[in-house]
């Protein structure tokens, strides 16, 4: 498979689907819109190894709800990220049976080489 999971809205996933250069095959899904299902969710899961990993403790409801102050389990990630679509890092890249989760330099850079590795 190979799909984004982004925010139209957001200038960061703008910028980074620009840099990347992303492919016509890529699926792009804007997750405000189109909400991540729990089967989704899952197969990101079985690629990143957590749920933690796909949460984006940036969002601003993770502040409103004094999240930081509560001892958060994986299966709590999980619930969070379904219950609302900005608890979801973004952008998270599948590119086959790889996944490429947030905006760091580094993530987008290896995301771009690995994509652009067999064209």
């Amino acid at each position: 498979m190979k799909k984004i999971y982004y925010l139209e809205s957001c200038d960061t996933c703008k910028r980074i689907i620009k840099e990347i250069d992303l492919p016509q095959a890529f699926i792009k899904q804007n997750i405000k819109t189109e909400g991540i299902t729990e089967e989704e969710l899952e197969e990101l899961y079985n690629l990143a190894g957590s749920y933690e990993a796909l949460f984006s403790r940036r969002a601003q409801r993770y502040r409103e709800q004094n999240l930081k102050d509560k001892e958060l389990l994986d299966e709590d990630y999980k619930n969070l990220i379904l219950e609302h679509y900005t608890f979801l890092k973004r952008p998270v890249i599948v590119n086959n049976d790889e996944i490429f989760i947030g905006n760091s330099k580094k993530t987008v850079a290896a995301a771009k080489a690995a994509i652009h590795s067999n064209t």
